[in-house]
């Protein structure tokens, strides 16, 4: 496994300080929404996967704390190739992850992805990769529930993981559970954090017994079921709204993050 091109770029610009255009096509207020163009009118997302000898940037079978469905190697997986490829945008370069420079500009900060299996990837792999090029360094792992905190007690850096996939709230009532588009309790969690970086998209489809909830609540009414980008729509609303009313932008970076092509199905 590798850090996807995604999360990647969205960390590293980040922490570099790259701005990126404004986009809300939620509520018309706007939002540290990811573009495609960074500082330098450079189209991050045209481009293509190029070889590079020097890549992984980690490997798998050295991370202690890996999941096992995310070792690849371990799991069987004979070819090794795939491990070796990196996005090259068509006009610039994005920056090589550097562990140390992260972790120095990162220092006495929390930094939290919110959102489903891709949130939960890139967590994985952020955590890997940090570890591997500090592997000396003492770390804490603790999971509680949906929460997973990673903390580098000597940087003082902490990178966080809520399982969270429709980003509003699941409730379990007596006619069971219940999926509240306008309802955002959930949110904390996210409370004090430096960098939010959320995602939501692949749940909202599932139907059948891969379906999380058994109704749906739009204000005071109750629905067996409704159009789904229209309650993805609302649910993302809700969210808009409690970002506009609760983060700093001047103490907090905030990114939403499009549908990842191996989530596209």
């Amino acid at each position: 496994m590798g850090f996807s091109f995604d999360g990647y770029s969205v960390l590293f610009l980040c922490l570099l300080g790259i701005t990126f255009p404004v986009i809300d096509q939620v509520n018309g207020k706007q939002f540290n929404i990811v573009g495609k163009l960074d500082s330098s009118g450079c189209d991050l997302f045209q481009g293509s996967w190029i070889f590079d000898e020097s890549y992984p940037l980690y490997n798998s079978s050295n991370c202690p704390f890996i999941e096992k469905e995310f070792d690849c190697s371990s799991n069987g997986r004979p070819d090794k190739l795939y491990l070796k490829y990196r996005w090259k945008p068509s006009g610039c370069e994005t920056p090589r992850f550097d562990c140390q420079d992260f972790l120095r500009r990162f220092r006495g900060k929390k930094i939290m992805f919110v959102g489903d299996s891709l949130s939960l990837n890139q967590w994985q792999s952020l955590t890997c990769m940090l570890h591997t090029a500090a592997p000396n360094a003492k770390y804490t792992l603790v999971r509680t529930a949906g929460l997973s905190t990673f903390t580098f007690p000597e940087y003082d850096v902490t990178v966080m993981l809520s399982r969270n996939a429709f980003l509003v709230d699941i409730v379990g009532e007596k006619i069971g559970r219940v999926l509240k588009l306008d309802s955002i309790e959930v949110s904390k969690e996210w409370v004090g954090i430096d960098t939010l970086i959320f995602n939501t998209w692949h749940w909202w489809l599932h139907t059948g017994r891969k379906q999380p909830w058994d109704f749906i609540e739009d204000g005071k009414k109750l629905f067996k079921d409704m159009d789904r980008l229209v309650a993805y729509k609302k649910a993302l609303t809700t969210w808009a709204k409690w970002v506009d009313k609760n983060v700093d932008p001047k103490k907090t970076k905030v990114f939403f993050q499009g549908v990842s092509p191996d989530h596209s199905k």
